[in-house]
């Protein structure tokens, strides 16, 4: 299998190098306050037996990857919500067991082996923070120094996570917007590598391992996937997972994309209605998708778009629903962005065939963000005294 960069734009294709991270000629038409709309994605030429490992898949050599087990979580079949909710082919992808709890290992493990293949061992990004956490622990692995911005409001548990696996942290008086921009200006000055969501491609080609997993877990292609968006890497990412099985025709059709956003963080949902991004504040309980403006916004929609892709919107409150309904009734305790995607499921399950096949991706462990999780269920409101108080 061959590995070239082509941009999800204009269509040209170049070398994979790694001081290469989004297409030249459209980055020189870009307009201020833009998102980058040349973002490179590797294409791939050559052909594939079913029983490929995914590594064969990925455009660097298994030897550069670091000794940490990221990827291969579970698939869950969740008796409970199957009978609740009368779909019997309901599945969640577990990937808040990942070494950091995250589905960000996944892209972290890719750019820290494409670190090592070039020979570079400092590595730069923004986050808010999953990603660096993410980034710190697969670098801790690798023996990498990492550097990470986060926006000040970034929960406490993910900042511990990246200062515990040794990683530089700056506290951002901003959003996670500014700390993106903060980050690729640091990294303009001191070198290395960006692992920026959506500027180095690595990020969406790691991210698509997830879709390689349930080709092999599953008995048939899923019929629906639903996963939570901010960015819009990562629903990029399970698209571009099952456009390449696709085209090495290992699979006859890509699922259905349902992209979930927080209503009160909606770019993709309100550019896919006007056809334009705008940069508007927003705020979710739900941090990891919480993005004013989507750096892979235009490629999201594009790849939506040309796979039938859905996009809907749910509120803070079913989010922290959904939260506590999947972890109540099938023991998946998963953060609020992962929880989101649940909620898109619930949200239009009556729209959907009962007999159909479908994923619900839970992106982080609910230990990540516990203030929120808290404000989901009912907490004892004092210390008993003694057992007679409650018999």
């Amino acid at each position: 299998m061959d590995f070239k960069y082509g941009c999800s734009l204009c269509g040209t294709e170049y070398e994979i190098l790694s001081n290469l991270m989004v297409c030249p000629i459209c980055s020189e038409k870009q307009q201020p306050d833009e998102p980058v709309r040349g973002i490179l994605e590797v294409k791939l030429v050559g052909s594939l037996a079913p029983q490929f490992s995914i590594f064969d898949l990925l455009p660097v050599e298994e030897r550069y990857f670091p000794p940490i087990p990221v990827g291969n979580t579970p698939l869950w079949e969740p008796r409970n919500i199957r009978l609740k909710t009368g779909f019997d082919h309901l599945y969640i992808k577990d990937d808040g067991v990942n070494p950091t709890f995250s589905f960000k290992d996944r892209a972290s493990y890719l750019v820290s082996a494409f670190a090592k293949k070039s020979g570079i061992n400092e590595i730069v990004l923004a986050s808010t923070g999953n990603a660096g956490s993410s980034m710190a622990g697969v670098g801790a692995a690798a023996g990498q120094n990492i550097t990470i911005f986060l926006p000040e409001n970034a929960p406490e548990a993910k900042i511990a996570q990246s200062l515990q696996y040794g990683a530089t942290v700056y506290k951002v008086k901003g959003n996670y917007d500014l700390a993106y921009d903060f980050s690729l200006e640091y990294s303009e000055v001191k070198g290395g590598m960006n692992r920026n969501t959506a500027y180095n491609p690595m990020t969406i080609e790691g991210k698509k391992t997830v879709s390689l997993e349930l080709f092999k877990q599953m008995p048939s292609v899923p019929d629906y996937v639903f996963v939570s968006t901010g960015d819009g890497c990562i629903v990029a990412g399970v698209i571009k997972g099952f456009k390449d099985l696709f085209q090495l025709g290992l699979i006859g059709k890509v699922p259905v994309v349902y992209s979930v956003q927080a209503e009160n963080s909606d770019a993709l949902y309100r550019a896919k209605l006007s056809g334009a991004f705008e940069n508007i504040p927003t705020s979710t309980i739900a941090d990891s998708i919480c993005v004013d403006m989507p750096r892979n916004g235009f490629h999201a929609l594009k790849l939506l778009g040309d796979f039938n892709g859905e996009i809907i919107r749910v509120s803070d409150s079913s989010i922290l629903q959904a939260q506590h309904y999947l972890a109540s009734n099938s023991g998946i305790f998963s953060e609020p962005a992962g929880a989101a995607a649940f909620a898109g499921f619930l949200q239009v399950k009556d729209e959907l065939d009962r007999d159909a096949r479908v994923v619900v991706i839970s992106t982080g462990n609910g230990l990540k963000d516990v203030a929120s999780a808290l404000k989901g269920v009912s907490a004892p409101s004092h210390s008993i005294h003694s057992i007679q108080e409650i018999l």
